[in-house]
């Protein structure tokens, strides 16, 4: 055993020095590894980029030049790609056509007590609530939302830290726009781009003021368009949304949505969410839209909205399987007015209208958007499937009245009354069956609230007289006092009949 050991310590020493070996062979093998492949991924990155601008300008991809810090400075700029490398251009362009809103409404509906004199706000204040505005021409119209502007007594315009009192020259309900007017000149209009072009995937920006943080630019993409998440009111909603992830939060409501070359595609609006705050989902009226209805109130004081004489149903798999119709694209004919555009042209209840000119209708925020476009007189070609057959029929558009020209609806406002008086539209005529009839709106407290006529509330007759004339009527109703019979239709459509003691 003693003679075998120097043999041991022998072999114990070989095996020892090969480990030691082979830890430092996997060590430099390692660090070999580790620079190759810092190279390769250089040499890599290289090419990449080298291939996307070779790409870019039409060279060939072998192109192989080795651009010094000169050849940089000196390349021609690259074209458009669908990524921009930021959004300084589209910021520059946009952020000083956008301005601060405020809407000053009334005292604030708090309680106050005697110490508010001396440790709080000094007694009841002006409730005052904000939003963002677009101005649309340089002489000083701007583009809002309907709701930012929504009861206001005074409005004011804040721009490049100057403060304008600010009219309203009209407010479309039905697509939520609104048009102001300040006293300025040469001012940075914003330049109009194209919702209708704008591609799901593309990116936009959200300019606006959101929590009074004013002058505020958020990123994002297009994430869809024609949506309707049913928000409108109106008597004629119009949605077809532009719906973005761009950040869309709580002041940015009438702010501008535009896209990389900072034009305006949209009117920012609304957001779904369940804090009040941004979570993914934002939407904005298209410009196109926006852009026709801010035109018409600011030429005629009234949307010129053209109708069809039928409405519209959005196709469901029910009703597909129920009517055999193999598609879902389109929308289904649920009503046709007498005597209107459509019945004219001969369409009919269960018509599937799939085209309107040149545009595919894909579902009903497609064909609002599509019909938003025209004024009252303008021919437009309906494509339809009737029994599974492709047909086409020319319809001559008609405004709220049945007609064909351009139409300023009558009001008439009273304060006495409480409430603004208007001409019912061909519409509703033919919804109730009624020739005439003088609708209550803007209802406040009043002699009409008080004698239990609400909001939307028809009046078809008056002590037995057709009511037909708001200034007529409204005038009759200040003055009378004696026995009052009103004949009438409730918001829902019930007949009413009622008679008072006027004193």
């Amino acid at each position: 055993m003693l003679a075998r050991q120097p043999y041991l310590h022998s072999k114990r020493f070989t095996l020892m020095l090969k480990n030691v070996l082979l830890v430092l062979a996997s060590f430099l093998a390692g660090i070999l590894g580790a620079w190759f492949f810092a190279f390769i991924s250089q040499n890599e990155a290289y090419h990449l980029s080298d291939t996307e601008e070779a790409l870019d300008f039409g060279f060939r991809t072998s192109h192989t030049e080795e651009y010094t810090l000169e050849n940089f400075t000196e390349k021609p700029a690259l074209p458009a790609r669908a990524e921009p490398e930021s959004f300084i251009a589209a910021s520059e362009n946009s952020t000083n056509s956008v301005v601060f809103i405020k809407n000053f409404s009334g005292t604030d509906s708090r309680r106050y007590s005697i110490f508010d004199y001396f440790f709080g706000q000094g007694g009841p204040q002006r409730s005052v609530s904000t939003g963002s505005g677009v101005i649309f021409s340089e002489d000083g119209y701007i583009i809002t939302n309907n709701h930012v502007i929504d009861r206001a007594e005074t409005i004011e315009v804040v721009h490049r830290k100057r403060t304008y009192k600010a009219s309203l020259i009209g407010a479309d309900a039905n697509t939520d726009i609104a048009v102001l007017k300040i006293d300025a000149t040469d001012l940075p209009a914003i330049k109009i781009g194209s919702s209708r072009n704008l591609q799901i995937g593309e990116w936009v920006l959200a300019v606006g003021n959101p929590f009074n943080l004013t002058s505020t630019v958020t990123a994002g993409i297009v994430s869809a368009k024609e949506r309707q998440i049913n928000i409108m009111g109106g008597e004629f909603p119009l949605e077809s949304f532009i719906q973005t992830d761009a950040p869309i939060n709580p002041g940015n409501s009438g702010g501008a949505l535009v896209n990389v070359r900072g034009e305006l595609v949209g009117i920012n609006t609304a957001i779904l969410s369940r804090t009040g705050s941004y979570t993914g989902y934002g939407f904005a009226v298209p410009v196109d839209i926006a852009a026709k209805i801010a035109n018409d109130l600011i030429r005629f004081g009234e949307v010129q909205k053209a109708i069809p004489g039928l409405e519209v149903v959005e196709i469901t798999p029910e009703l597909a399987e129920e009517m055999g119709i193999s598609s879902l694209d389109g929308v289904i004919v649920s009503h046709v007015i007498r005597n209107g555009a459509a019945e004219n042209a001969g369409m009919k209840i269960n018509d599937v209208i799939v085209g309107i000119d040149d545009n595919p209708i894909s579902g009903k925020g497609s064909f609002e958007e599509a019909l938003s476009y025209y004024y009252p007189g303008d021919k437009i070609t309906v494509s339809y499937r009737r029994d599974n057959r492709l047909q086409k029929s020319e319809l001559m558009l008609q405004n709220l009245l049945g007609g064909t020209g351009v139409i300023k609806r009558t009001f008439y406002t009273s304060p006495l009354l409480g409430a603004k008086l208007e001409t019912v539209n061909a519409i509703e005529k033919d919804r109730y069956g009624i020739e005439s009839g003088i609708k209550i709106t803007s209802l406040t407290r009043g002699y009409l609230n008080d004698l239990g006529l609400g909001e939307g509330f028809i009046l078809t007759r008056i002590n037995d007289k057709q009511a037909d004339d708001p200034e007529d009527v409204g005038e009759f109703l200040e003055a009378f006092s004696g026995r009052l019979k009103i004949e009438g239709l409730t918001p829902g459509g019930r007949p009413f009949v009622q008679t008072y003691t006027i004193r």
